[in-house]
């Protein structure tokens, strides 16, 4: 007679004990059960296997399994006395009234998504202090023809090569429907690319989202990875190789896969490598292929410079763009690239919804570029993010006036001093 829908159990001190009770129970009875949370518990990888049995069964019909763990806990105020302490003021926003309600909405839609709508059907192992073994009792739930698992998070767990070598045994099963897959973190390196190229060309794959930030692949994994972009079967839209060491060898493997035919790919960050220049120029002959259908690309702190502007401006334009979305945060850009920049927000056929240029060593000079850029154009840009920037009131001003202005489209502009 139980109807629970949703049972949330965070911060229990339970054990891998609990997940065999749970399993237990939920078997016994045809479950109506869809969310379940276990975050910050010490269940380690005994408590997978248990769990992942449940996963296997019939009357399994879990959408939402989240099971967070953090080693360190939060330290008292006290404590922080006299430490230096990192706070990022938020960001201002300047917005109209004529636009105040719309952008509530997007709001309140970002914070319903990121508090799991959109990750229904998935299954967060995020810090489980999980090791490969529990890759072997994930793939065998993976393998499950009754399996409803569309996501899977095994960040920030020490799985290695041979965890993910054995994970690839379920994503190839042809019972395998997962469409995001999220292994930030996990002490990988090239190997681990050619393991899941492999194994997702064996199997027409419907994965959508991977993410593998964090990890030592190297432009050699990179290279595998390519394989699998030009594989007529890949449907992959988001691939996250944020902090990956990855050099500007990379950036040409990539722009091949950008102008293979279908390009799939829609989202694709490459932050915290060292790119450079040269990189950015290789990654732009993707860019202006008219398969890439590339909608957002971040190149956070790539080492790059007003040369990567120009590359940029000149690629976006001579391909009818669908980026919406570009971040060149943390690179020294100066006032010099925004103007080269600025040269593809003029283009009638620029789409750009959102630009982040934050800590680019900018002036009012870059603020005047802007302005004019957007005043020329009727521009689709609608938020712009130049925080860590020495603007001034002045430089600040011409773009707020914008904002206020109902005959543009800008609605959110952040220019906090961090």
């Amino acid at each position: 007679n139980c109807r629970l829908e949703t049972l949330r159990l965070s911060h229990c001190s339970l054990s891998e004990i609990s997940c065999d009770s749970l399993a237990s129970a939920l078997r016994s009875n045809p479950s109506h059960l869809r969310v379940l949370e276990l975050s910050q518990n010490q269940l380690k990888d005994p408590g997978v296997k248990l769990l992942c049995g449940f996963l296997q069964d019939s009357l399994c019909e879990l959408e939402t399994l989240r099971w967070l763990h953090s080693s360190q806990k939060p330290k008292p105020a006290s404590l922080l006395k006299g430490q230096q302490v990192e706070q990022k003021p938020p960001a201002e926003k300047v917005l109209s009234e004529r636009k105040w309600w719309r952008t509530m909405k997007l709001a309140k839609l970002h914070l319903s998504s990121r508090d799991g709508l959109s990750w229904s059907c998935g299954t967060s192992l995020s810090r489980c202090r999980l090791s490969e073994t529990s890759c072997d009792s994930v793939a065998s739930a993976l393998k499950s023809n009754r399996s409803h698992l569309r996501v899977l998070d095994l960040s920030y767990n020490t799985l290695q090569d041979s965890g993910v070598k054995r994970l690839c045994s379920g994503l190839e099963s042809p019972n395998c429907k997962l469409e995001r897959l999220r292994l930030i973190n996990c002490s990988l390196s090239e190997f681990s690319c050619g393991s899941l190229a492999l194994a997702l060309r064996s199997n027409p794959s419907h994965l959508r989202e991977l993410d593998l930030g964090g990890n030592q692949l190297q432009d050699s994994g990179v290279k595998l990875l390519c394989g699998f972009l030009h594989f007529p079967n890949c449907r992959l839209e988001t691939l996250r190789l944020r902090d990956c060491s990855l050099s500007e060898i990379s950036c040409g493997s990539l722009a091949s896969a950008l102008r293979s035919n279908p390009s799939h790919l829609r989202e694709l960050d490459l932050s915290y490598n060292t790119l450079q220049d040269s990189g950015v120029k290789r990654l732009c002959s993707g860019l202006e292929s008219p398969n890439c259908k590339l909608e957002r690309l971040r190149l956070e702190c790539c080492s790059l410079s007003e040369i990567s502007c120009g590359s940029l401006a000149s690629a976006l334009r001579s391909n009818p763009s669908h980026l919406r979305d570009l971040d060149l945060s943390h690179n020294q850009l100066q006032d010099s690239g925004v103007k080269l920049l600025c040269g593809f927000l003029h283009f009638p056929n620029c789409r750009l919804e959102t630009l982040r240029l934050r800590s680019c060593r900018l002036s009012e000079i870059s603020c005047d570029s802007l302005a004019s850029a957007l005043r020329s154009n009727p521009s689709h840009l609608r938020e712009l993010d130049l925080s860590g920037n020495q603007l001034k009131d002045s430089g600040v001003k011409l773009l707020s006036d914008l904002v206020e202005n109902p005959h543009y489209g800008l609605e959110t502009l952040s220019h906090g001093r961090w």
